[in-house]
């Protein structure tokens, strides 16, 4: 299964192998899976599975190219994004080229950051690619940890979980990468938001179907293609969406079912003892948080992606 390539496979046939790569005995036990030197890993190898495609399988993108909003006429308005405001810089990622790639390594005003998005967990995180000295160019490294993506940077081989935001193996264990604050929302509320906003092209120096969505279906479906540790409890669906937030280590999710029956566009709420605002957007089922009304760093995600990291997590219930 390592071998499988995501080139020119049909929808049915990729998945099909992803699911058919979770029966089979992870190497992981081994010591090794991909190529990648596990042995001072920081969770247990035996949950570390391969999703079906080798290293690089699925290809980051390294060399992103923008177009102006104006230009951008093959998004429509309800498509989903990842958008991001930096040093003056607006951007957005459809998740319609993301989901054939999960890693765009960027710089913004010469700020070196990656994009990443995990399709089987529904998560979009942006983090400062600094780490140390260095400027880390990631890419996809084939394995999941909890159904979620495990990055590598290429300087040093070491694995990075995406939603635990720290590297689990390799030189870089246990080295944390900084959150950046970003949007999950609708093309048509960020660029009316963001008017000057460029857009990552489909010129991505890949041949895929953009227009075609690889994973039609995953999301309504109460399934996920792969165990994980912990199994979400009801009474939301296992793909509902949530805005999951951290403050001082302490952890709490914001079910969008619960936020729309609250019917709120801005709430208060307190953490670790510490107080902040949520915003939500109904007609773009989006949340945020925010602080003097700047978004802060968190985290949109599958309800039971949240849950298998976070099942001590508060959980906010709508009054």
């Amino acid at each position: 299964m390592g071998q499988i390539s995501l080139v020119n496979m049909s929808r049915t046939s990729w998945l099909t192998a992803a699911i058919l790569a979770c029966t089979i005995p992870s190497l992981a036990t081994a010591q090794s899976l991909h190529g990648f030197d596990l042995h001072n890993a920081t969770i247990p190898v035996e949950h570390i599975l391969s999703g079906g495609p080798s290293r690089d399988g699925i290809p980051a993108i390294d060399s992103p190219v923008f177009e102006s909003a104006s230009s951008a006429t093959w998004l429509e308005a309800g498509e989903r994004i990842l958008g991001i405001s930096l040093e003056g810089v607006s951007r957005a990622y459809p998740i319609a080229i993301l989901n054939w790639h999960e890693v765009v390594n960027d710089v913004i005003s010469g700020r070196p950051i990656v994009i990443t998005y995990c399709p089987l967990c529904g998560t979009g995180m942006a983090f400062d690619s600094r780490v140390g000295n260095r400027n880390v160019k990631f890419g996809v490294s084939g394995l999941l940890f909890q159904s979620d993506v495990l990055l590598y940077d290429r300087q040093t081989e070491s694995l990075w979980s995406q939603i635990m935001s720290v590297a689990i193996s390799g030189p870089q264990q246990g080295t944390k990468l900084d959150s950046l604050a970003l949007t999950h929302t609708s093309w048509g509320a960020w660029r009316d938001d963001h008017p000057d906003t460029d857009v990552l092209s489909r010129n991505t120096g890949v041949e895929r179907d953009y227009m075609q969505d690889p994973y039609a279906g995953y999301a309504d479906s109460p399934r996920t293609l792969f165990p994980v540790i912990n199994r979400a409890p009801g009474p939301w669906h296992a793909k509902d969406w949530v805005l999951g937030v951290e403050v001082n280590g302490k952890y709490k999710a914001y079910p969008f079912a619960e936020l729309s029956t609250q019917g709120l566009r801005q709430f208060t709420d307190e953490l670790a003892g510490e107080r902040f605002t949520i915003a939500w957007d109904e007609e773009n089922k989006s949340a945020a948080m925010l602080r003097d009304n700047k978004i802060q760093p968190s985290i949109t995600a599958f309800w039971f992606a949240w849950y298998a990291f976070h099942p001590g997590a508060e959980v906010f219930q709508a009054r």
